[in-house]
């Protein structure tokens, strides 16, 4: 096939699982041979222009003519069979949809929630709201400012998502979405989304790691993500000072507006083994995971499809997740990983102690990971699933145009 992947990278002083998926895909297609160009651009070229970069980012979001208009010529020279695009947010814009037209079939894939809730992920005042997908209307976003908590700043995504709904594009210009879990499709469906559009693919991890023997590998458990509200790590961090002296090594591996708060609690404790390592680069973190004998991810929102959980399951690792949107899909209690409640430290103590406390269920857990990951997470496997994707979204192209 002829391909045309389109992404708008985020800022690069903060790693995205998102980037991590547009480069893999990338990678991915291309060793299979197919023809392929890309269309990108970065957020970073926001930054350093005070308020101009931000009205500019305002305006790009909801529609950019610039950027359809250079896709349209970019269609023209290339004609691809399909443009896969990952994020268009915020300045490439759904505009570029349009502008494609029936030249080429148009496939997006929902790393989030954009497309009906202004913030991305549906969490207000540190607690799940889905008020905008439920009622189909973006004014409680903008009653609450939901985006970085401003209303100014919400209003210019509340206008882009209340058009291209008006407009009609997810239904009359998108050939195909592609959802990363089952709980992620019936959410988007009910929101809005045209059912027989939407297909589930998670994310992957890119070839078959080397397993580190359950004995090699420290007694320590791993975070790997951003130090904020919505992932946990308040309550991460409390469970483990709970536990006291006798825990094993918390590793933090991240960044964000929390870090300086939590080490401050961290440090006003009794001696508990909790680190703080920074921002790691990818390679690095992924070492971390692989020595480590279990990975934690104790969100408070709904996640998309954690790339650390399926780095995790390829290196044999299992996942403690909290109870919260897909995240008791992905990861099966007692089978590779361990779930508990979100936001509650009594209970992530609880149900990881259960496990960590008892010989040889650990190592049970992470060869469960490693069966899991052979059996749906592979790069073979998610090929041969957006392979099947791509030529549904051709067939929807052909059969639109004919109408």
């Amino acid at each position: 096939m002829k391909i045309l992947l389109v992404h708008n990278f985020y800022g690069s002083a903060a790693p995205s699982g998102e980037n991590q998926v547009f480069q893999a895909e990338k990678e991915m297609l291309l060793s299979r041979g197919h023809d392929l160009e890309t269309f990108t651009r970065h957020s970073d070229e926001l930054r350093g222009r005070g308020v101009a970069g931000l009205v500019l980012g305002a305006l790009s979001a909801l529609w950019n003519p610039w950027t359809a208009r250079e896709i349209s010529r970019v269609v023209d020279r290339f004609r691809p069979d399909i443009v896969h695009v990952h994020n268009t947010f915020p300045l490439i814009s759904p505009s570029i949809f349009r502008a494609i037209g029936s030249r080429a079939a148009r496939v997006l894939t929902l790393h989030n929630y954009r497309l009906f809730c202004p913030a991305a992920i549906p969490m207000r005042a540190g607690r799940v709201c889905t008020e905008c997908l439920d009622r189909h209307t973006v004014r409680p976003a903008v009653v609450h400012g939901c985006y970085r908590n401003s209303r100014l700043a919400t209003l210019p995504l509340a206008v882009c998502v209340a058009l291209h709904r008006l407009l009609g594009t997810w239904h009359r210009q998108v050939d195909a979405f592609i959802a990363l879990t089952e709980f992620q499709r019936e959410r988007m469906v009910a929101a809005g989304l045209p059912a027989r559009c939407v297909h589930v693919k998670p994310n992957f991890f890119p070839g078959s790691p080397a397993v580190i023997p359950w004995g090699d590998r420290r007694p320590c458990v791993v975070f790997v993500g951003r130090l904020t509200a919505e992932k946990g790590v308040r309550t991460l961090v409390q469970a483990w000072l709970q536990w006291g002296t006798e825990a094993p090594e918390l590793r933090l591996i991240g960044d964000g507006g929390l870090r300086s708060a939590l080490e401050r609690i961290a440090a006003s404790q009794p001696p508990v083994p909790v680190r703080f390592l920074g921002q790691l680069a990818a390679e690095a973190a992924r070492a971390e995971i692989a020595r480590a004998r279990m990975l934690i991810l104790p969100s408070q929102c709904f996640e998309g499809f954690p790339m650390v959980v399926g780095e995790a399951f390829a290196f044999g690792t299992p996942a403690a997740v909290s109870n919260i949107g897909p995240l008791p899909t992905i990861v099966r209690h007692g089978v590779n990983g361990i779930v508990f409640e979100p936001a509650d430290p009594d209970s992530l103590l609880r149900q990881v102690r259960r496990f960590w406390d008892r010989p040889g269920s650990l190592e049970s857990l992470g060869k469960g990971a490693c069966n899991e990951f052979e059996t749906k997470y592979t790069s073979e496997k998610n090929y041969d699933e957006l392979m099947a994707i791509y030529r549904q979204a051709i067939s929807a192209s052909r059969g639109n145009s004919g109408k």
